[in-house]
Parts: C-alpha cells; structure tokens; sequence
C-alpha cells in the first residue's frame, strides 16, 4: 500500500511525496506539490536518489542523497532536498494511506 507525507515549507510552499516500502526500501516514489525547479528534469533526479534508499534513512541522509543526485544546474525554488526529506519521512513514519482521485 502506497503511503503519502507532506510538508509545508516555511515559505508556504508544499511538497508531496507518496511511495511505498518494500523490504525496507523506498520504491515507487513520487514528489510533487506547488513548488518550482529548473529544469524541469530536476525532478527526476530527486526521486532516483530517492528510489531504493533504506526506509530506516534519516531526513539528514536522505536530503544528502537528494543534494549528490541533483544536476549541478538545478535550481529548486520554494524548497530544498530537507523539504523532500521531511515529507518522505512522515510518508514512511505516519504510512497514511495515499488518497485516491
């Protein structure tokens, strides 16, 4: 079952990451939200570092991952690799259930 973490940025900026554990991995993660990066294929860097880091990961480890993932042109405006980490561990920790559209 896929769960689902969000975090507000204190400047008002959301980030949204829904994924499920497997074997005590990150897998299938997605991350979106009202946030903006450049370029746009930032985003696929974020969630590669993301895939199969260990569940178990602290939101120091898993923003250092993000940061050594991302291009060095990537500009992530209203959040950064913390931002990320903290709404993937509220995934994993509080495992809401992801809501269906």
């Amino acid at each position: 079952m896929a769960s689902h973490g969000e975090y507000k940025t204190p400047g008002g900026k959301l980030v949204v990451v829904d994924l499920v554990v497997d074997d005590g991995r990150l897998q299938n993660v997605e991350v979106s939200g009202d946030f903006f990066l450049e370029p746009p294929e930032a985003l696929t860097d974020i969630v590669r570092a993301l895939e199969g880091a260990p569940a178990a990961a602290s939101e120091a480890e898993l923003a250092q991952r993000i940061q050594e993932q991302l291009r060095p042109d990537a500009e992530l405006i209203g959040f950064d690799a913390a931002s990320v980490a903290v709404a993937v561990r509220r995934a994993v920790t509080d495992g809401r259930p992801r809501e269906r559209a």
